[in-house]
């Protein structure tokens, strides 16, 4: 075990040790500039496309909207409660501004990512299916199939049994401190919670996030804003001191400036995703009229994760007088619940378990989904698709009812970390692809279409799958 250890740390120190984020911010702004700003450019289509009536004309298929609030679900977890809180600790307030920076950069990646994820999606039994390992193989070929293959097999275990664990841990750690509930009764709970949702299918999976999902931000973005009103003259000062502490100013923590820049970056990549590979698995499902259409989509799921959501947080806590600059002996989710119940009363920790609750929920789902997209790429066996249920089912249920349990896991940053590579490094080969397809919409934009449609009979030359388009 001790080796294994050492062989996934070592992994995790040559990927999100010094190499990935660097790759990730500076591919991100490669992508911002060479796309001529798309996510400012496009930031209005954002809202337009997300409300067009007309997104789903597959019955097997899902929205556009329903995609994103399914990614949204996904990317909006424990990172945006307790990671906030963890980034303020160890960076001081200035992390924020840079969690915002990279979410800013993101946006651009995410449309990259998401668009050639629809672009090379394929028409199967029960909808569609796309991702990074179908983009893989139809964007790059079959010489590439090895590269698809390392991705599937670090998606599924990191998102889809590693990542579970400790969403089920933290639903029933939060639980179990703030109403006594014992952890057996909330991992059976989840289990069975779980067990319904993933047995319907894509379908169901996103149903359920459409409810969940709007349900959750609204309810967390209202107790922030009552609160922002509640400290609204303090509001100047706490940005000011975001501000100044992010470029060194004022120094709230050992390292300053790069403790504020390392912390942010790092948690901010981990909340939003962008460039991870993750959220292009579930984009590729929605059936919409032209690939950037739904990249532009799910670039907005980037902005609500970070500059919304997490914003909802660090605002939470920086206006409150909990928060002690350079007190690190504090547990993340406890610094904000402490921080909510000191702006509003006890009962704001029922609030935030029920918050936590939804949210680990939503993860839940999201990271089975991108676990059972993965196993489709290599075998079409309802018995490994039933095997695999069973043990995200299982998996959430130990994380849930034995904390210490979550620590056999140590593999998923380390894989994630792998996937995120092997995404970029797609990206960056079908780069040109993508601009091809951002030319196309534009044009057609240009030429008066309110929602552009795609016709992949004006791309001969990449393999792309009809049967997707023929609806449009």
């Amino acid at each position: 075990m001790e080796l294994l250890e050492s062989f996934f740390g070592l992994i995790g120190d040559l990927t999100w040790g010094w190499a990935l984020i660097p790759f990730l911010v500076v591919l991100g702004l490669f992508f911002t500039l060479v796309t001529g700003f798309v996510q400012f450019t496009f930031f209005g289509r954002m809202f337009r496309v997300l409300l067009n009536k007309n997104q789903t004309a597959a019955k097997d298929a899902i929205s556009g909207r329903e995609a994103l609030l399914l990614s949204v679900g996904g990317r909006v977890g424990g990172g945006n409660i307790a990671g906030v809180a963890v980034a303020i600790t160890l960076g001081g307030p200035g992390a924020v501004f840079w969690m915002w920076a990279i979410a800013l950069v993101g946006m651009a990646t995410s449309l990259v990512e998401c668009s050639l994820a629809q672009l090379f999606k394929r028409r199967e039994d029960d909808g569609f299916r796309g991702g990074p390992a179908r983009t893989i193989i139809h964007g790059l070929g079959n010489d590439f199939r090895w590269l698809a293959y390392l991705y599937t097999v670090c998606l599924i275990a990191s998102f889809a049994i590693g990542f579970n664990a400790f969403q089920g841990n933290t639903v029933a750690g939060a639980a179990q401190d703030s109403m006594g509930i014992e952890r057996l009764w909330t991992g059976i709970a989840l289990a069975v919670g779980t067990g319904i949702i993933i047995y319907g299918g894509i379908k169901r999976i996103a149903k359920v996030a459409d409810v969940i999902v709007p349900i959750m931000a609204i309810g967390y973005v209202a107790m922030a804003i009552i609160i922002i009103l509640i400290n609204i003259t303090e509001i100047p000062a706490v940005i000011g001191m975001i501000i100044s502490n992010a470029f060194g100013w004022e120094e709230a923590v050992g390292g300053g400036m790069g403790a504020a820049m390392a912390q942010g970056l790092r948690r901010g990549l981990f909340s939003n995703e962008a460039g991870l590979g993750s959220a292009p698995n579930v984009a590729a499902t929605a059936d919409v009229t032209h690939p950037v259409s739904q990249g532009i989509t799910q670039s907005l799921s980037v902005f609500i994760d970070t500059i919304l959501i997490c914003s909802c947080t660090a605002f939470i806590i920086l206006l409150g007088d909990v928060y002690v600059p350079g007190a690190e002996d504090i547990d993340g989710v406890v610094l904000t619940q402490q921080s909510l119940v000191s702006h509003v009363g006890n009962w704001a920790q029922y609030f935030l378990t029920v918050a936590i609750l939804l949210f680990s929920i939503s993860s839940i789902i999201y990271n089975y989904y991108l676990g059972e997209n993965a196993l489709t790429f290599m075998t079409h066996s309802k018995i490994s698709l039933h095997t695999l249920r069973i043990i995200v089912i299982g998996i959430v249920f130990l994380g849930a009812v034995a904390p210490g349990a979550t620590a056999v896991f140590f593999f998923s940053d380390p894989m994630m970390g792998i996937l995120a590579i092997v995404n970029l490094l797609a990206l960056l080969m079908l780069f040109p692809t993508l601009i091809r397809l951002l030319k196309d919409y534009k044009k057609k934009l240009k030429e008066g279409a309110e929602h552009p449609v795609f016709n992949p009979d004006e791309f001969p030359d990449l393999d792309i799958d009809h049967e997707a388009w023929k609806s449009k």
